[in-house]
């Protein structure tokens, strides 16, 4: 079944990938003969392939499952309880009732397993280079011993995710009054939460 977004909650193109390209970690889950099996992992989005990229332990034995369809990968941005506390509307007229602000994608597409140690070594690379990015000191792979990190590729294997569809939704109080997505900013603030703050600012509507 598609999931329910209203079109007020419904985001365009460029931030859907925006959030591919830069969502935490994932889970990545398949139907198998034996039931649904999920694991949480990182990966990375190659936009030109139109593919995501990732690794799994080869402990993990969710690589080995033959897959039923479709993989689903489900990523989310920043998620919040919103308390009717913060809305003016409490105050004008008391119909109000608490809610959850959220972003998420359910991004579908066809599972290949890559039990190749250079393949990983590349997606290995492009993660770490991903999520190293910006720090004061940025690690590498090359900073470890070359066989120590021989080893570790021999411990995992890669997936890849080429993408059939995204169903995504930017829950973000959008479909509130001026006032009331100002209180929901302010409360966010006020409780620390500086990601869902600054992403209710970003898509609250215009004009």
């Amino acid at each position: 079944m598609p999931v329910y977004v209203p079109t007020h909650f419904a985001p365009d193109d460029e931030a859907v990938h925006e959030l591919l390209a830069h969502h935490g970690a994932a889970d990545l889950v398949t139907m198998t003969e034996d039931g649904l099996v999920a694991t949480m992992l990182p990966f990375v989005y190659d936009r030109s392939r139109n593919v995501l990229l990732g690794h799994l332990a080869r402990n993990n034995d969710h690589w080995q499952r033959t897959v039923i369809g479709d993989a689903l990968v489900i990523m989310r941005g920043p998620d919040a309880y919103i308390s009717p506390t913060w809305y003016a509307s409490k105050r004008d007229h008391g119909r109000v009732v608490p809610t959850w602000n959220y972003i998420t994608a359910h991004v579908h597409g066809t599972m290949t397993v890559y039990d190749d140690p250079a393949w990983v070594e590349d997606v290995v690379r492009r993660l770490s280079d991903h999520h190293e990015a910006g720090r004061a000191e940025p690690w590498s792979v090359d900073d470890a011993p070359k066989k120590f990190i021989t080893g570790q590729l021999r411990a995992i294997v890669g997936v890849e995710i080429a993408i059939k569809r995204i169903e995504a939704k930017f829950k973000l109080s959008q479909n509130r009054p001026d006032a009331d997505i100002d209180g929901v900013i302010a409360g966010l603030h006020a409780e620390g939460d500086e990601p869902s703050a600054a992403a209710v600012a970003r898509r609250r509507p215009t004009g």
